[in-house]
C-alpha cells in the first residue's frame, strides 16, 4: 500500500478533536500505522477524560456474558455464515427454556450480567414463543440483561408475525428486551449486501430499526465486518451513516470492528490481517467522534492483538463470552477467562474494570 503524508493541517485537526470527514479519512488511512494508531489513542483519551470520575483514560472495561444462539435454523443463507442450518438439517435446533436455565445459572455462578441473544431468521417461530422466552428469562433472572436480537432478527419478525415494526420492538421491550446488538451491519452499502447477503434487510432496514430502538430508549452497540468484498470507501461511508444515525438519536453505546472470518463459508475472500483490523479500528475511533466507547475484537483477532488494539484506540476489551458459536463455526475460537483478561489489560498499562452493557462500571 503507497504510504502517503497527511496533511499537517489535517493532523492538527484530529488532535484537536475535530470531526473528519470521509475525503479525510480517505487520507488518513494511508499514514503510517503506528502514526494512525497514535492519533486514534489520543482521541480515545479526549474521548474518556471524564467518564470514570476522571480516571477514564486509565481504565480498560470488559463485561461477563454469554452468548446464547437460540436457534441455528434461518432462511436468509448469507454466503459469509457457517453457523446457518435449514429445517431439515439433522443438526438443526430451537433452545428449550431448560437449556436456557442451565445456561442462565452457569452465567450467574461466574458472576455474569448479560447474555447476547441473537438467532437465525427461523421461518416459524410465533411471537408468542419470543415473548414467553424473554418473559421467562425476565423473571427467573432479572440480574441479567438481555442484549438480544439483531436488526435483521426485528424485520424479519415484523414480516413474519405480519406487525408493524415498531410494535414487534415495543413488545419484545414490554417482555424483558434490555438492549439490542449491532449484528448484521456487516457494510451498510447495499451494493456490498446484495453481494454477501442479498436476502438480508438492507442498510435503510437495519438502521431504521435502531432508530425506532434509541427513540424507544433502548441502547444498542454498532458494528462493522469488513475485509471481504467491500472497497475502503464502502468502510467508510458505512462509518458515515453509523455517524449520522449517532447525531441524530444517540444510542450507540460502543462500536465493534472485526474481520470477515472465511472458514467454512461460501464467501471466497482472502481475508486481511491483523494490521489492517488495527488500521481500520484506528480509523474508525477517529470518524466516530460521537460514540464513546470502542471494543476491541479480540474474539476474531486473538488476545495478543486485541492487546495491542488497546493502544489503536479500543477503551474496551469486549467480554469473557462464557459461549461463542458463530465465528468459531468460521475457524475463529479463541477463549478467555475474566482473569486473562484483566492481566492482558494490566500489561498494555491500563486498569481493568467490570462493567455494564451501558459501560458504568460494576464492581
Amino acid at each position: 500500500m503507497p504510504i502517503a503524508v497527511a496533511s499537517e493541517r489535517l493532523i492538527d485537526r484530529v488532535i484537536e478533536g475535530e470531526r473528519i470527514s470521509p475525503a479525510d479519512a480517505l487520507e488518513l488511512y494511508r499514514l503510517p500505522l503506528e502514526e494512525l494508531g497514535a492519533l486514534a489513542d489520543h482521541r480515545r483519551k479526549l474521548a474518556l477524560t471524564e467518564a470514570y470520575d476522571g480516571s477514564g483514560n486509565d481504565v480498560v472495561t470488559y463485561i461477563i456474558d454469554r452468548n446464547i444462539n437460540y436457534t441455528n435454523i434461518c432462511n436468509v443463507y448469507c454466503k459469509f455464515c457457517a453457523f446457518y442450518r435449514t429445517e431439515k438439517d439433522s443438526d438443526s435446533y430451537v433452545i428449550t427454556h431448560e437449556e436456557i436455565d442451565q445456561k442462565l445459572d452457569e452465567l450467574t455462578a461466574a458472576g455474569g450480567i448479560q447474555i447476547l441473544m441473537q438467532g437465525g431468521h427461523h421461518p416459524s417461530l410465533t411471537i408468542d414463543w419470543y415473548i414467553d422466552l424473554l418473559s421467562h428469562i425476565r423473571e427467573k433472572y432479572p440480574h441479567v440483561n438481555i442484549h438480544g436480537f439483531s436488526p435483521p432478527e426485528f424485520n424479519h419478525f415484523a414480516e413474519v408475525f405480519k406487525m408493524p415494526l415498531e410494535e414487534v420492538i415495543r413488545l419484545f421491550k414490554q417482555a424483558g428486551l434490555g438492549s439490542i446488538p449491532g449484528g448484521g451491519g456487516e457494510i451498510l452499502v447495499d451494493s456490498v449486501r446484495n453481494r454477501i447477503a442479498p436476502l438480508k434487510a438492507n442498510s435503510d432496514e437495519w438502521l431504521k430499526v435502531m432508530e425506532i430502538a434509541h427513540n424507544m430508549g433502548l441502547n444498542s452497540s454498532a458494528t462493522m465486518m469488513f475485509g471481504h468484498v467491500e472497497t475502503l470507501e464502502d468502510r467508510i461511508e458505512h462509518l458515515g451513516r453509523l455517524r449520522a444515525q449517532q447525531d441524530e438519536t444517540g444510542g450507540f453505546t460502543a462500536f465493534i470492528c472485526w474481520t470477515f472470518q472465511p472458514d467454512n463459508t461460501k464467501l471466497r475472500a482472502e481475508p486481511v490481517g491483523s494490521a489492517e483490523y488495527l488500521r481500520m479500528q484506528a480509523l474508525s475511533r477517529i470518524f466516530l467522534d460521537n460514540i464513546t466507547n470502542v471494543q476491541s475484537s479480540w474474539v476474531t483477532q486473538g488476545p495478543k492483538i486485541g492487546q495491542v488494539a488497546l493502544r489503536y484506540g479500543a477503551n474496551d476489551f469486549g467480554s469473557v463470552m462464557m459461549e461463542e458459536n458463530v465465528v468459531s463455526k468460521a475457524g475463529t475460537s479463541f477463549r478467555l477467562e475474566s482473569q486473562e483478561i484483566e492481566t492482558l489489560i494490566r500489561e498494555a498499562g491500563y486498569t481493568p474494570r467490570r462493567r455494564n452493557n451501558w459501560y458504568q462500571l460494576v464492581d
